[in-house]
């Protein structure tokens, strides 16, 4: 269906969520790894989280959007989508930086996992002490 029809594209992450979106001319129908938005998201939050930068910038009922989204959980993925949705928003009309900047949709959320290091139990949690 999409197959050759021209598109706006952007990359999003967030966590360990990458996200490749595409944004076609259409009536805005959101497709997620080949599923509906309404089948892939069970919460009506992280669908809210989606739909944010489309809302804002007006343009809904304009876009379809077809993400492939891999890694990390269903909070990540949802924001990972966004951010990408937001740099593919960019490439249609660079005129809706101030907005999506603004709301913060365009900057890449550095919260990561920290890593284990060696000599503790995990990140930052330290083996039990025994005085004797």
């Amino acid at each position: 269906m999409y197959d050759s029809n021209p598109y706006f594209y952007g990359t999003g992450r967030r966590k360990s969520s990458v996200a490749r979106v595409r944004v076609y001319a259409g009536t805005g129908k959101i497709t997620i790894n080949g599923r509906d938005i309404d089948d892939y998201f069970g919460l009506d939050t992280l669908k809210l989280i989606v739909r944010q930068p489309l809302v804002l910038t007006g343009t809904q009922a304009q876009f379809d959007i077809v993400c492939t989204v891999a890694g990390g959980g269903v909070t990540g993925q949802a924001g990972a989508i966004r951010h990408g949705l937001s740099r593919a928003l960019l490439q249609f009309n660079e005129e809706l930086r101030p907005t999506l900047k603004k709301a913060g949709f365009l900057t890449r959320d550095p919260r990561m996992k920290e890593r284990k290091k060696y000599g503790l139990k995990g990140a930052r949690r330290a083996p039990q002490f025994s005085k004797r």
